[in-house]
Parts: C-alpha cells; sequence; structure tokens
C-alpha cells in the first residue's frame, strides 16, 4: 500500500513537471518518473531472489543437506570468527570442485555470511538462484 502511493505521489509530480513545458523541468521530470520504475524493478528482482532461496532450502531441507549454523559463539551472539574461517574452506574447495552446482554456491554463501562477509554472500547466493532456476527438476 505504502508503495503504491509513494509511486502515485512520484509520478504525480513527474508528470506535473512534465506539464509545465519548461525543458529543464521537463527533463527532471522525466528522471522522476524513472525512479519509482526503478524502486519497482528492485523490489522485484530481491522478491524473486527471496522466492528461489527459499525454494533452494525447501530442497536442500528435502535432502536433508541444509546448512547448520552450529558455530561457537560469543557470550554476545557473534560468530567466532576463526571457527567461522576454519567452516569456510570446505565451501570453497567445494565450489572449486563443482562451480555449477548451486548447492555448493548455496552453502558457500551461508560460510562467507557466517565469516562476516555479507557482499560476497550475497553475490554467492545470487549465484546458486541463477543456477537453480537452469537447473533441470526432478
Amino acid at each position: 500500500m505504502l508503495l503504491a502511493l509513494y509511486v502515485w505521489q512520484i509520478a504525480g509530480r513527474g508528470i506535473s513537471m512534465i506539464g509545465t513545458g519548461e525543458p529543464v523541468l521537463i527533463a527532471i521530470g522525466a528522471g522522476v518518473l524513472v525512479i519509482p520504475l526503478l524502486v519497482i524493478g528492485l523490489i522485484a528482482r530481491e522478491y524473486w531472489l527471496a522466492a528461489t532461496v527459499q525454494s533452494m532450502a525447501d530442497t536442500l531441507f528435502a535432502e536433508g543437506n541444509l546448512p547448520v549454523d552450529d558455530l561457537p559463539r560469543s557470550p554476545g551472539g557473534r560468530i567466532d570468527r576463526a571457527a567461522a574461517d576454519e567452516a569456510f574452506e570446505p565451501y570453497r574447495v567445494a565450489v572449486e570442485a563443482a562451480p555449477e552446482d548451486w548447492r555448493a554456491w548455496y552453502h558457500l554463501a551461508f560460510g562467507y555470511d557466517a565469516s562476516g562477509d555479507r557482499r560476497r554472500a550475497r553475490e554467492s547466493l545470487r549465484k546458486a538462484a541463477t543456477l537453480y532456476r537452469t537447473s533441470p527438476r526432478p
């Protein structure tokens, strides 16, 4: 609901600017109309990734191969960095051995996440999702 209100408000402002006939305001108005499209596109992209990740998790759960978060933690709840780095290595080796296996990339993503590298975790999860979408289904 809030997204629809946002798009409506921004689009209305953009159309008003274009309607003035002033070249500068027309250019700004056109730019303003692009913003809601970008927002909707980014939200759709993230939703599609989330749906794919859930589907991958369901598949791994059914296979009994879902990653387990059993790394030691500090009293504050932070994962022990040394343990995370040690647990990461088998995931990296698995991806090197089977670079087209979405399962290996999925596990690598969670290895990166445990190690605190969120950017690489997201990249690995996107790679896993791409491979999953193109893999044959039983």
